[in-house]
């Protein structure tokens, strides 16, 4: 007999990523309308603002210094995140030029623009035995980073999609992102610990903020029938496309670690914490940043993107597990190995 409770660790797909289509599916049902959207316009503004609070208050300080020392993997991981990933958007963009929806193709220009994933480039790293505080530093680096370098991007190179620093968004930033953030960096002494313990509680609120933002996104997009102008041929498009950047910067950052010397372990960090881009942070700031009829649209191919990169990543981390399933794992460098070089007889995760 079918056990249910086991069937979402069976299916070949994220539960979570069900969770999304469902809440897309009630959205375009049940769309929030009349007196009913302020109140979910409002309940996003909070659940944005609470995300971030999050955020703040598990990033620790020393953590983050502790992970500077090793700048070189810091640099390569940024440079991914931040110019090779919006390059490659670029190029994208031009290539697509008007053969999609604009929304469509903004969104995947987008999605380049936004910083790295948190906890998963942390447990892929750590399934692929990398070195783990490496990632942990680049990963939270990339977040705090990305509150000031996402809407720089955007201004820069989305000015026609009415994005970018105007008074809106300077506004929406600093209420919902950028305060919440230090009121949570304040408060991570008091309740750090305690969040710790709770890991339940702040997964509920990381996710299900993003399903409510997802929520009165495709809400707004229905209200405005943006999506009468997508096909099949469009997403099946958008998923090759997002499946062809992952493949191309998951590649040069592979082959980049390599000819700057990292080590294995630094190589695992670099490539998960440079390959990937947040959809929490970029559904919340998609919302801010760029015109409310669109974002159902926009942050479209990020939801697609989001899932490809889990299926890839999976795969290359447990390829990279069985590579280094002969080699202890926690073993000190020998003494003069420093800078993440590859030196004889290392096996250990370097901390740089």
């Amino acid at each position: 007999m079918l056990n249910l409770r086991r069937l979402p660790g069976r299916l070949p797909i994220d539960p979570y990523l069900l969770m999304l289509i469902a809440t897309v599916a009630l959205a375009v049902a049940l769309p929030a309308q009349g007196a009913f959207r302020p109140i979910v316009d409002k309940s996003v503004y909070g659940a944005i603002a609470a995300l971030f609070f999050l955020y703040g208050a598990r990033l620790s300080p020393q953590a983050v210094w502790a992970g500077m020392s090793n700048w070189r993997l810091q640099f390569v991981v940024f440079a991914s995140t931040f110019a090779l990933f919006p390059l490659v958007g670029i190029a994208t963009m031009t290539a697509i030029g008007s053969s999609m929806p604009r929304d469509l193709v903004i969104g995947i220009l987008f999605l380049t623009l936004l910083p790295s994933t948190v906890q998963s480039s942390i447990a892929f790293t750590s399934i692929a035995r990398g070195n783990v505080p490496a990632a942990l530093c680049s990963a939270s680096l990339s977040n705090l980073a990305g509150i000031a370098m996402t809407p720089l991007l955007v201004s820069l190179l989305l000015p026609s999609a009415g994005a970018g620093i105007s008074a809106h968004a300077l506004e929406g930033i600093s209420l919902q992102i950028l305060l919440p953030f230090a009121v949570g960096q304040i408060a991570r002494l008091r309740i750090g610990d305690w969040l710790r313990r709770h890991p339940l509680l702040t997964s509920a609120v990381d996710r299900g903020s993003i399903l409510l933002v997802v929520y009165a996104a495709f809400s707004a997009g229905m209200a405005a029938g943006v999506w009468q102008l997508v096909s099949a041929v469009d997403l099946l498009a958008v998923l090759a496309i997002d499946a062809a950047m992952l493949g191309v910067v998951i590649l040069a950052t592979t082959v980049a670690s390599r000819l700057f010397r990292f080590s294995r372990e630094d190589e695992i960090a670099i490539v998960f914490c440079g390959s990937k881009k947040s959809m929490a942070s970029g559904i919340s700031m998609a919302s801010i940043l760029l015109p409310g009829h669109s974002v159902s649209l926009i942050v479209l191919p990020l939801m697609l993107f989001h899932q490809i990169q889990l299926f890839v990543c999976a795969m290359l981390a447990r390829r990279y597990a069985k590579r280094s399933a002969g080699s202890p794992v926690g073993s000190p460098p020998p003494i003069g190995c420093r800078g993440g070089l590859r030196c004889p007889g290392r096996s250990g995760p370097s901390t740089g």
